[in-house]
């Protein structure tokens, strides 16, 4: 062995050693250099903003695609994995954020896909595969039958299904990616719970998460990717959480002060611009367990960002969708500059100036396979079309250059497709499209959902600079220090309704949370 070999040997306890890792793509290096180490009965995290190379590592890692140079150990052996399968049967499995389960089969066919237990005449021996189950799903805490179909599973339990089936592989590594993104806070701490578990007995984790405070909370040690490279290793200092300022240092090369900065320069606010009063929605037998709006009442003033926060199943949502035309109002009035109006669809509020930008940018905001000048022109088609009613690409595209500049979207080219572009610039092609409308009333729901921590800044200083244009802005957020940075005025909700409201400048995590956790509003006392 050479003295090279020698010195980067791993030691006892490692499970995984990634050694000096590069991988070229055409005119792109994507990972550089990096190294990294999992040990057995351990979780690691694995960090970095979108672009940084972690989504490259987790296919190498995985059997989806071989490093240009480096090496991989994994239980003291070299590790060449040519497919996933491969990867599978040296017990090293990857969760995508996408599941991969068949909706139509059962969760016993599920978790035995293609290694389905057989008896002596070769058929399936659906007893013995019901009772490997049943003792698989206890591991993760799931008490369901396993002739329970897929698709009758809620996206958590689907989760734990994968994770399950991960068992049965025998698997030593189990890579996680974003597990937790369509989870609620309920369902997380339950997800993390089953992580530490199998943590104590010997399981490896690997997990990969934009959720910062998930992975203090339960990673022993982070390794950090920034631009394809090793930005550093995290420990735990002490047995105690490492902490979100160290970890976002080293994921954008600055201080996390930074990201949640107050802006500096903020505009006095207008006049009432939008007047909601006693609004209440119908339940829709369709969503059973959807919140109803129970006599909500708001104002939102021109040149204002209002912040709206809440647990999740609190409302915001529904608020946002009610004004905006998406669900049906069964009580009470809304009133823009001074005239009464009814939305009956988006369409007729767009009409009226109102925009939003929903939560889910995936499936409700963007036209993944279209590209970018599509994406921002869609709302405003009559705008850019000639009077002969074809598209005046000219002007469609000088719009979206002034915008691009504005926002400081990075693209290749007006026509690249909207879904090779990182979440914040994604996310800036969405505010851009309003923009173009000239829009009254802006609603963005959850603006940095999916936005990396670096862009996250950005984001919050553009919604400050549409306030200052005079656009009242209504932001909803799951995430308090956001609310907090960018809100002039805050309302808190639970239950479909207010529950609260003050300044920003008086607001505190402590005493949002406490209206947040109200039974009723602030002065009903019962």
């Amino acid at each position: 062995m050479s003295s090279s070999e020698a010195a980067v040997a791993p030691s006892v306890d490692v499970l995984l050693a990634v050694e000096g890792i590069t991988k070229h793509f055409p005119g792109v290096t994507a990972l550089s250099d990096v190294s990294l180490e999992v040990r057995r009965g351990e979780i690691l995290g694995l960090l970095g903003e979108n672009g940084a190379g972690k989504s490259t590592l987790l296919k190498i890692l995985s059997g989806v695609m071989p490093p240009s140079t480096g090496r991989i150990l994994f239980d003291g052996q070299e590790y060449k994995p040519s497919d996933p399968l491969e990867a599978k049967r040296h017990g090293i499995v990857t969760i995508y954020q996408e599941l991969s389960l068949i909706p139509a089969l059962t969760v016993a066919e599920n978790i035995f896909v293609g290694r389905a237990s057989l008896g002596r005449l070769g058929l399936v021996n659906w007893r013995r595969m019901g009772e490997a189950s049943r003792s698989i799903l206890a591991r993760v805490g799931l008490a369901i039958d396993p002739r329970t179909p897929v698709s009758a599973l809620s996206v958590a339990e689907q989760q734990m299904v994968e994770i399950a089936r991960a068992l049965s592989l025998e698997s030593r590594l189990i890579i996680m990616d974003e597990p937790t993104s369509a989870l609620t806070e309920t369902e997380v701490q339950r997800l993390l719970s089953i992580m530490g578990r199998l943590r104590k007995d010997g399981v490896s984790i690997m997990f990969v998460t934009h959720r910062l405070e998930e992975a203090s909370a339960i990673c022993d040690r982070m390794t950090v990717l920034r631009d394809g490279r090793l930005a550093g290793h995290l420990d735990r200092d002490g047995g105690r959480p490492i902490s979100l300022p160290r970890i976002i240092e080293r994921m954008v090369g600055r201080a996390a002060s930074e990201l949640y900065a107050k802006p500096t320069e903020r505009q006095r606010a207008g006049d009432v611009r939008l007047s909601v009063r006693g609004l209440r929605t119908i339940r829709d037998p369709e969503a059973p367990h959807a919140i109803v709006l129970d006599g909500v009442d708001l104002d939102l003033r021109a040149g204002e960002v209002l912040g709206v926060a809440g647990l999740v199943g609190s409302g915001r949502t529904e608020l946002a969708r009610a004004i905006f035309g998406a669900d049906r109002i069964a009580a009470g009035t809304m009133v823009l500059d001074g005239k009464p109006i009814a939305p009956a669809s988006p369409s007729e509020a767009v009409a009226l100036g109102i925009g939003l930008v929903p939560e889910d940018r995936k499936q409700q905001a963007i036209f993944a396979a279209l590209g970018i000048q599509h994406n921002f022109s869609i709302a405003s088609l009559g705008a850019f079309s000639n009077r002969f009613g074809l598209m005046a690409e000219r002007r469609e595209r000088e719009a979206l250059a002034g915008f691009r500049k504005m926002l400081s979207i990075r693209m290749a080219s007006p026509e690249q497709a909207i879904e090779g572009l990182s979440g914040g610039n994604q996310q800036k092609v969405i505010l851009a499209r309003w923009l173009a409308r000239d829009p009254k009333v802006l609603i963005v729901d959850e603006p940095t959902r999916g936005v990396d921590v670096g862009a996250k800044a950005e984001v919050h200083q553009i919604l400050v600079q549409l306030a200052a244009r005079g656009i009242a802005v209504m932001m909803i957020s799951s995430e308090l220090p956001e609310v907090l940075a960018v809100s002039d005025r805050i309302v808190t909700m639970r239950q479909g309704r207010i529950t609260g409201e003050m300044a920003g400048v008086e607001a505190t995590e402590e005493k949002l949370m406490e209206l947040m956790a109200l039974d009723q509003p602030q002065g009903e006392a019962a």
